[in-house]
């Protein structure tokens, strides 16, 4: 069985208190239905300062999720490590971890804009070794145990649900991102197919004497949308889809390597492309991928259309993955 997933930023661009409200509930009915309905993973992220208004609190939506769904798992990914109070990251983990019986996964990562540094006063060429303090931290947070932090000794209480500790994953598409996986011995997130940076970490846990394993995106992850006559919806919504791959563009350097990045500067490259792809039932059953990847409220997508796209999966594809 495919793992499914149903991915949201809850992007808007011009939105008003109102309108963003309802996309936000929305997004957290959307959850339970997908639930009551077998789909595995919700997934979201982090970002800040956005003008489309990206969300910029994923544990807080993890947490009305939780409280609305019973089975779904929710993966952060990715949380930009380096942002974060340490102390007050593993309590809010925990909580969640609580809350929701071990159904939190945490992909760490350090994120590749500096202006959301600048934003939080946090000194952009020290992310790794804060990243580094940030994962001990947690690790050693979760034992539940007095240990030493920066100097003085502190205890994080409640200790997690989850055995030894919630599921964390070090993301990035970096040598130094797998070798900081690999000494700490925490499975590895790639953000992209890269077969030869697996490679490398295997070798690192080798070398450090630990136990890990990766998760990798595969050769092709779309982000799927599902429609009865996909050249409707292109030519109705294509402008939501072309909003996020050209905001993401903007994001992301040369040397950023993401499983969804597109050059694409128009409706039509973007179809062209293949990395957001509207599909029927049908033609979607036939890609017979390993992941597939609904973002039904993409670059600000209206919530109806969101719907349409979700139910058409849940009842017209999902049943026919097993």
């Amino acid at each position: 069985m495919p793992v499914t997933v149903v991915r949201f930023n809850l992007v808007e661009p011009d939105a008003t208190p109102a309108s963003l409200s309802a996309r936000y509930r929305a997004a957290v009915e959307m959850a339970t239905y997908a639930d009551d309905r077998g789909i595995t993973t919700v997934q979201t992220e982090e970002h800040h300062g956005a003008a489309n208004n990206w969300l910029p609190s994923p544990f807080a939506f993890a947490g009305a999720v939780f409280g609305a769904t019973r089975q779904i798992a929710v993966t952060v990914s990715a949380v930009i490590g380096p942002l974060h109070d340490p102390l007050r990251l593993a309590e809010d983990i925990a909580v969640l971890d609580l809350l929701s019986g071990g159904r939190l996964v945490t992909v760490a990562g350090i994120g590749y804009r500096p202006e959301e540094y600048a934003q939080f006063d946090v000194d952009w060429k020290r992310r790794g070794k804060l990243q580094d303090e940030l994962l001990e931290t947690l690790l050693k947070a979760w034992t539940g145990e007095e240990f030493t932090y920066r100097g003085r000794t502190v205890r994080v209480t409640p200790r997690p649900f989850s055995d030894p500790h919630p599921l964390l994953l070090v993301g990035g598409s970096s040598r130094a991102a797998a070798r900081r996986a690999a000494r700490l011995g925490l499975p590895f997130f790639p953000s992209a197919h890269l077969p030869e940076l697996e490679a490398y970490y295997k070798e690192r846990l080798i070398e450090y004497g630990t136990e890990g394993w990766t998760m990798m995106p595969g050769a092709e992850t779309p982000l799927l949308h599902i429609a009865e006559d996909p050249d409707r919806a292109w030519a109705e919504y294509g402008r939501h889809f072309l909003h996020e791959a050209r905001t993401y563009a903007s994001w992301q350097s040369g040397e950023i390597r993401s499983a969804v990045k597109s050059a694409a500067t128009t409706v039509g490259e973007l179809r062209a492309e293949g990395v957001y792809r509207v599909l029927t039932p049908d033609q979607c059953v036939e890609q017979g991928l390993d992941n597939l990847v609904l973002h039904p409220l993409s670059g600000g997508m209206p919530v109806d259309e969101g719907w349409r796209s979700l139910r058409l999966f849940c009842e017209s594809v999902l049943p026919r993955l097993a």
